[in-house]
């Protein structure tokens, strides 16, 4: 598979988002597990997860434990796979979400992140999501000391702009690795981020790339350009969205959700799919 740089790291082009495994709808836990080792078997060895993807109260963690379980139970080498886990962001087990940016909390989650995932340091650690009560810096530099004390092994930021970007990065040093923000064929408003991070070699990591759980089912319905590239090709419409995230920077990372392994193979399988340059601009415009 297509490789891209993530900080100091080569992992595969396309990540594996491991969210709907554990919210509403969730699936089974061997279909979950199946889903991620179906994932690995065909060369991902980036997966995205959080302490908030849980659907029930008193479950914080969920989706942490299922990746650890998976890691454990697959039969090849995991030595290559980056696992990524976010910090900040909770839920109360009613469908809710808050933010938490504390530095008290982070470290304390982070820590906890790790215990869950069996891991002595979390290759990378992502703030979730700024918390309007914490100064910013107040956050980043409770990162900073994690980093520091080898708690985490690089660190991300999640739903930034460029401001804080920069403020991050300078808080770390130049050390920030990545960031997670929104952006799919109908979310572009993270267009300058994307743009902002291939200029300083941030690794950009669009979350929902396919519109959403809700949505992604409408990206055939609602966007002719990518339908049309799709039955050109031959591929499914979702191969080429991913296809031409890909090709917007060399920083782009995308981390489709899976709950099924059919859906991770055929995703996949979009870091060997080249668009030419008239099929870019065609679906850019």
């Amino acid at each position: 598979m297509q490789q891209r740089t993530l900080g100091d790291r080569t992992v595969s082009a396309i990540g594996l988002g491991a969210m709907p495994m554990s919210i509403e709808g969730r699936p089974d836990a061997d279909r979950s597990i199946a889903t991620i080792h179906a994932a690995l078997d065909v060369g991902v060895t980036l997966i995205d997860t959080a302490d908030s993807y849980h659907r029930d109260a008193g479950e914080v963690g969920h989706n942490e434990e299922l990746v650890a379980r998976a890691m454990r139970s697959y039969g090849g080498d995991t030595s290559e796979v980056l696992v990524a886990t976010k910090g900040g962001s909770l839920r109360p087990g009613d469908g809710t979400w808050y933010q938490d940016g504390s530095p008290e909390h982070l470290k304390e989650a982070a820590k906890a992140s790790a215990r869950r995932l069996g891991v002595e340091a979390i290759g990378l650690y992502q703030f979730h999501r700024p918390d309007p009560k914490v100064p910013f810096d107040d956050s980043v530099g409770a990162l900073r000391e994690l980093l520091d004390e080898g708690v985490i092994q690089r660190v991300g930021l999640s739903n930034t702009d460029v401001e804080q970007i920069d403020l991050a990065n300078e808080i770390l040093g130049g050390r920030l690795a990545s960031v997670q923000n929104q952006f799919s064929p109908r979310f572009r408003s993270s267009q300058g981020e994307l743009e902002h991070c291939a200029r300083l070699g941030i690794a950009f990591l669009p979350w929902s790339p396919l519109g959403g759980i809700s949505n992604a089912g409408d990206l055939a319905a609602n966007h002719d350009a990518f339908r049309a590239v799709a039955e050109d090709r031959g591929v499914s419409v979702y191969q080429v969205t991913l296809a031409w995230e890909l090709a917007l920077a060399p920083v782009v990372l995308p981390i489709p959700g899976a709950s099924r392994p059919e859906s991770i193979r055929d995703s996949a399988g979009a870091a060997e799919l080249e668009l030419t340059t008239e099929e870019v601009a065609r679906l850019s415009a």
